[in-house]
């Protein structure tokens, strides 16, 4: 852990909470200038921590949006609050329940003079070591999560690749130590990572997943990573089939495979499984 964490506090409150506690006294337990970090989901949630916060924040103070909104939403909550005065970053944040140990990888997008004066508040969540491997400026407002946005499209086709690997190891009867193949990966091996290492962490707690069922929800990064490939010209297979893989893991029945097998069945004549 960073031990310059130490020196930061960092309160959660609900956006309720925070309108009783800042109405009327302007966030009195912050320091001047104000600094805001603000991670709560996307879409409407963010939308009122800010409009909120900007009731009681002005000239000269800063909101950093460390959660995953996408960054056309950054772009337009930083014209809303430069009304008012107020500074804006977006801060892309990867590190998951791990990051509080090991420390949290971030990807700023903003003005550079608005960066450098919540650095230390960056230098105390980042990673321990060289700034530059935990941390990058990416660019202007939007940068920061759109960075994460890609990120997160390439997490999604790295978890969709072990997962295939895995099933077809399990698959394989001359195979009798999954678990222990993707243990022996760990060290020396390119497809090392740290995602490795909570596969293998998952299935020394769980060696079947028999306790999970294959149900994968997604967040929206991934979905907006496929939409910028498409709006950009810029093939992404794997991520795409990534994404979609998600969505068939929530059909128990797949209309789609449904068609497909009614109609090999009327052009070939292919057998078909009934419906129960």
């Amino acid at each position: 852990m960073n031990t310059n964490r130490q020196h930061y506090i960092f309160i959660a409150v609900r956006v309720d909470n925070l309108v009783i506690n800042a109405r009327g006294n302007g966030l009195p337990f912050l320091i001047q200038p104000k600094i805001v970090w603000v991670m709560v989901p996307h879409g409407k949630a963010t939308d009122d921590v800010i409009n909120e916060l900007q009731k009681h924040m002005g000239a000269g103070d800063l909101i950093i949006e460390g959660g995953n909104s996408r960054f056309s939403e950054d772009i337009r909550h930083a014209a809303q609050v430069a009304e008012s005065g107020i500074g804006y970053l977006d801060c892309g944040v990867s590190g998951g329940v791990w990051g509080l140990q090991n420390g949290y990888g971030l990807m700023v997008g903003g003005d550079e003079k608005l960066v450098a004066q919540a650095m230390p508040i960056f230098d105390a969540l980042r990673p321990e070591g060289e700034r530059a491997e935990g941390f990058v400026h990416v660019g202007d407002v939007g940068a920061g999560h759109y960075a994460k946005m890609v990120h997160n499209g390439i997490e999604y086709a790295m978890m969709q690749a072990f997962a295939e690997g895995y099933e077809l190891l399990e698959k394989k009867d001359i195979i009798k130590d999954v678990h222990g193949t993707f243990a022996a990966w760990q060290r020396g091996t390119v497809v090392r990572s740290w995602l490795l290492d909570l596969l293998v962490l998952a299935l020394e707690e769980d060696p079947s997943l028999a306790k999970i069922k294959g149900y994968v929800e997604d967040s929206g990064e991934g979905r907006w990573t496929v939409e910028e490939g498409i709006a950009n010209a810029v093939p992404m297979p794997a991520i795409t089939a990534s994404l979609f893989a998600r969505f068939t893991s929530r059909q128990d029945d797949s209309p789609a495979m449904k068609a497909v097998a009614a109609l090999r069945n009327q052009f070939g004549g292919h057998a078909v499984k009934k419906a129960d």
